[in-house]
């Protein structure tokens, strides 16, 4: 079970894209590092974790943005 998450950064800055569980505890960190401006892709291996809903945010130079995910297993 892996899943691909893209985003693009408008500005170089630091980045942290992080995965949370549904009670809103942080599982895993994806990104936590400055990157430049760009389109980007990562890769979360949800072998370990079971299935169910969960959440990514990124979160860089004053913008935030979650999303949910649905993981099957």
């Amino acid at each position: 079970p892996v899943t691909n998450i893209k985003y693009s950064i408008a500005k170089e800055g630091f980045v942290k894209l992080a995965v949370y569980d549904i009670l809103g505890n942080e599982i895993d960190v994806l990104m936590n590092q400055k990157q430049t401006s760009g389109k980007y892709e990562l890769s979360w291996n949800a072998e370990r974790f079971s299935s169910g809903v969960y959440f990514y945010k990124l979160i860089t130079n004053g913008f935030t943005q979650t999303k949910r995910m649905l993981l099957l297993k």
